[in-house]
């Protein structure tokens, strides 16, 4: 399956990521893995109490390392938490720490056999990593996991904001045309 097909499974939508139906949704946790703000505190409300319990057992998880849960309350059956760079000049590792965070997202995705999952924008929030090159590495990297690993899943990118729902779009729609 080539790049072109690979960029077909994927979908860039606007919306609240813990009302996703796909077989699990991604967690752009912090690194004790115990809830927080944004999509993290989000996640763990909707989720419910027995997501803390889960969460408890890991000990916490490094920057771009990812872990799974199970989904509690949410439609998707599995949480997938990755702690995502704090963005500080781009000089200390974070484009490569953000590419570990979908990679091993997507290591879980093969590992557990899921067919979809769902993405938010990691480390553009509170972490302030700059938005265009956050969602070039997301996107770019579940393309490139795809192929290599010869796993294909359906990629929906859920956007909490207008900014990065534009961004992601755009992002998508250039890597399309560079194909063509």
């Amino acid at each position: 399956m080539g790049k072109t097909d690979l960029i077909q499974r994927i979908i860039i939508k606007q919306g609240d990521i813990t009302r996703e139906n796909s077989d699990a949704i991604v967690n752009a946790a912090n690194t004790s893995l115990l809830g927080g703000g944004g999509v993290d505190g989000a996640i763990h409300k909707a989720a419910g109490q027995e997501l803390i319990k889960e969460c408890r057992t890991f000990g916490g998880c490094n920057a771009g390392e990812a872990r799974i849960t199970k989904g509690y309350n949410l439609k998707a059956g599995y949480i997938i938490h990755t702690p995502g760079p704090v963005y500080k000049d781009g000089k200390r590792g974070e484009a490569q720490v953000l590419k570990n965070s979908y990679w091993n997202s997507m290591n879980l995705v093969k590992e557990y056999n899921l067919k979809s999952v769902s993405f938010p924008a990691i480390s553009t929030g509170v972490y302030n990593y700059p938005k265009e090159e956050a969602a070039e590495i997301a996107v770019k990297t579940v393309i490139e996991f795809m192929e290599k690993e010869k796993y294909i899943a359906d990629i929906i990118f859920v956007l909490f904001d207008d900014d990065n729902y534009n961004i992601y779009n755009k992002t998508l729609g250039r890597l399309k045309d560079e194909l063509h």
